[in-house]
């Protein structure tokens, strides 16, 4: 009986030898944490002009699908005077649309400037015969350009 007395007052007192971790444990992980953000943080700083094209094409193509909604519904696009406005409040001039959404076609109230904080070109019709087309003209806002201020087109895809 004394030797099973003996036993049971050893359980639980496995990890009494070890508890939490050590300062040299604790500083491996931070370093290693620290390596692994300055990989990841110095990959993303060294592209944020990329970034910036994908979210415009992104963007661009939001507006795309809008705009598709907006013509299947109503059986035309905004016009040039309209604008992109035309898809997040109803537009007072002609054509107006039968059935107006309350909530507009886009999910904000606002329409998105693109990556550099300007408005979307919006022509009516666009270049090389499309219905219309939607441009940001990159980080530069002139027409042309080269990397990231080359021009982003709805008609690029």
């Amino acid at each position: 009986m004394e030797n099973i007395e003996h036993r049971t007052s050893n359980i639980g007192h496995r990890g009494d030898r070890r508890q939490g971790f050590t300062l040299i444990e604790i500083l491996v992980a931070l370093v290693i944490i620290a390596v692994l953000a300055g990989i990841v943080g110095g990959n993303v700083l060294r592209k944020p002009a990329e970034a910036r094209i994908t979210a415009a094409k992104v963007q661009i193509k939001n507006l795309q699908t809008a705009i598709q909604v907006y013509r299947t519904e109503n059986g035309f696009v905004p016009t040039q005077q309209q604008g992109l406005d035309a898809l997040v409040r109803e537009p007072a001039t002609a054509p107006v649309p039968r059935n107006y959404p309350d909530e507009g076609y886009l999910e904000s109230r606002d329409v998105p400037l693109d990556p550099w904080g300007r408005p979307y070109i919006y022509l009516v019709p666009g270049r090389d015969n499309l219905p219309y087309e939607i441009i940001s003209y990159g980080s530069d806002g002139e027409p042309g350009g080269v990397d990231d201020a080359a021009d982003i087109s709805s008609g690029d895809s």
